[in-house]
């Protein structure tokens, strides 16, 4: 009797053998509307081996149900990491509106984790990272700040230029990394070419002009700046601007002339 259960064994054993034999021949198609092939196995056994009861399934329908379940779980997991993603970003906007910087930074950069190519947490890193630089004891102007506030700049620069990598005509973030090289890192070359890409976009906006004659002034190129402030001046709306502008213009012009 033995003998006999014995030999009945192999034999289901060979048919399941030659069936995936057959398979395998046939082009690995070997499952219920799926493709089945060996990744797919593989993959069958890792999910079996983390389960209590061990081995690798023998059936199709085994094999299928693992596949069907694991993926059912990932999709699960994909779910709840993109709805975590969300709330970082909820919350470091929420952090950032009630000018608590440093929190929003470290929220917003919990929120990077999780979709790392969302151009806009880079840029809204970037903001936030050079405010909480000005909380630090050691924050100075035109880069002259201490270590601490330095690294936060240092931050803030690495996250619009990471924004602008990820997208080239992201205007804002542009922007932000001028102003940023113009009035905290003393780089005013830097701030010049950035501001003149973003004047490609927006040829219009008196405050990017403003900026750019600062940093045209600031390079030693004062009939440059006093050009970009004329043309800020003749489309500025706001009065204080306007009259500030022309103030500087009039600096400018008494210093060079």
């Amino acid at each position: 009797m033995k003998k006999k259960r014995i030999g009945k064994k192999s034999s289901v054993v060979g048919i399941i053998g030659l069936i995936f034999a057959a398979g395998l021949i046939g082009g690995g198609v070997y499952a219920v509307n799926k493709h089945f092939n060996k990744d797919n196995y593989n993959l069958a056994k890792r999910i079996s081996d983390f389960g209590p009861r061990k081995g690798v399934p023998r059936t199709i329908e085994d094999l299928q149900r693992a596949i069907d379940q694991y993926e059912k779980i990932q999709k699960e997991y994909i779910k709840t990491v993109s709805q975590t993603g969300i709330y970082w970003k909820i919350l470091g906007t929420r952090f950032q509106d009630k000018k608590m910087y440093i929190e929003a930074l470290k929220a917003l950069e919990q929120a990077i984790n999780y979709t790392p190519a969302d151009e806009t947490l880079h840029y809204l890193s970037g903001i936030n990272a050079a405010y909480s630089a000005k909380s630090m004891h050691d924050y100075r102007p035109n880069g002259e700040s201490g270590r601490e506030a330095a690294s936060y700049l240092a931050r803030s620069e690495a996250a619009y230029l990471r924004a602008i990598e990820l997208e080239p005509e992201y205007t804002q973030a542009i922007y932000g990394l001028a102003n940023l090289y113009v009035f905290e890192l003393n780089k005013p070359e830097e701030g010049k070419y950035q501001l003149l890409r973003y004047m490609e976009s927006r040829p219009g906006d008196a405050d990017a002009m403003f900026l750019l004659s600062r940093a045209c002034y600031m390079t030693g190129s004062p009939r440059e700046a006093l050009d970009w402030l004329d043309r800020g001046i003749a489309v500025v709306k706001d009065p204080a601007k306007k009259a500030e502008a022309m103030s500087n213009r009039d600096f400018i012009a008494n210093e060079f002339r």
